[in-house]
């Protein structure tokens, strides 16, 4: 059997799509207002199995089972273009859960339960008879959930020991689950013909292109309106500010983005999903600070 190039695994597994899960483990990490000392070699385990191994699972599992789509949409990926011959792409993506359950283990329950789900999630999207990801409902609730929710619960399970975070940390976490639900929306809009062709019901292909985009706007903002009001509650009012900052501002790039979704959907994921995580990190120095008071 043919072995595929070490490149074509590396592209496989989409080192640029870790980013978000490492940052919101690392949310989960400050907003749990612990010291980094005596944690150091958890923090990179565990910054390790978010991206590179979590996440790059679900890279290599949405790349199998969605093999027949991308030869309509993106031929030239790994499994359809040939470069992943046979069923090695399989082979990766069992091989990359096992040993990420093995990672797991050394985060003590907390860490391994939501490391473990967000596994789960990860081949119920993709993988039939599930594939959670054939309503865009459904499939990017399954993402946002895996991306940022798991994650930020996995960084702050971690600090504590293993043990469940605050529930301050799993409300913030909650929330900007919620609204990545949003940023999901923002990728669908380059594969709407193999969507279709394909009976993969993405919002885009349920709502159509304005409404996809409108409900994208209208569930990346609400959710971080009630960071907003959690914070003012809490008596974090600079913070709140901030992310109000980044709201409007983010409010005032939607308007580009609603104007034509197509054309504008990969420039609104460059450049306002940004502000998005920004005010991820704000919320979780709220939390941090709001420890350091002794509101935790």
């Amino acid at each position: 059997m043919a072995l595929p190039a070490p490149s074509a695994i590396a592209e496989l597994l989409k080192p640029i799509t870790w980013f978000p899960p490492m940052w919101a483990f690392g949310c989960g990490v400050v907003a749990s207002g612990l010291p980094l000392q005596g944690r150091l070699a958890l923090i990179v385990c565990g910054i390790l199995l978010a991206g590179p191994l979590v996440c790059a699972t679900s890279q290599a599992v949405n790349d199998w089972f969605d093999r027949h789509v991308d030869a309509i949409n993106e031929p030239q990926r790994p499994i359809p273009s040939g470069r992943m011959p046979g069923r090695w792409g399989l082979y990766v993506a069992v091989a990359w859960t096992l040993l990420s359950l093995l990672v797991a283990l050394t985060l003590g329950p907390w860490g391994f339960a939501a490391a473990a789900f967000g596994l789960v999630l990860a081949w119920a999207y993709s993988a039939p008879p599930l594939r959670l990801k054939e309503n865009g409902w459904w499939g990017n609730a399954a993402c946002g959930l895996c991306y940022e929710g798991l994650a930020w619960i996995t960084g702050a399970a971690v600090m504590a020991g293993g043990a469940m975070p605050s529930l301050h940390s799993l409300a913030l976490a909650a929330l900007y689950s919620t609204g990545a639900h949003g940023i999901m929306t923002l990728n669908d809009f380059k594969s709407i013909e193999g969507d279709r062709q394909m009976g993969v019901g993405s919002l885009p292909v349920q709502l159509g292109v304005q409404g996809a985009a409108r409900a994208a706007c209208w569930i990346m903002a609400l959710p971080q309106v009630a960071v907003i009001a959690l914070l003012l509650l809490w008596q974090q009012p600079w913070h709140a500010l901030g992310i109000a900052g980044l709201l409007a501002t983010q409010a005032l790039m939607m308007r580009r983005f609603l104007s034509d979704p197509r054309r504008w959907a990969l420039w609104y994921s460059g450049f306002g999903v940004p502000l998005f995580v920004a005010g991820m990190l704000v919320s979780a120095f709220a939390l941090r600070g709001l420890g350091a008071q002794g509101g935790l």
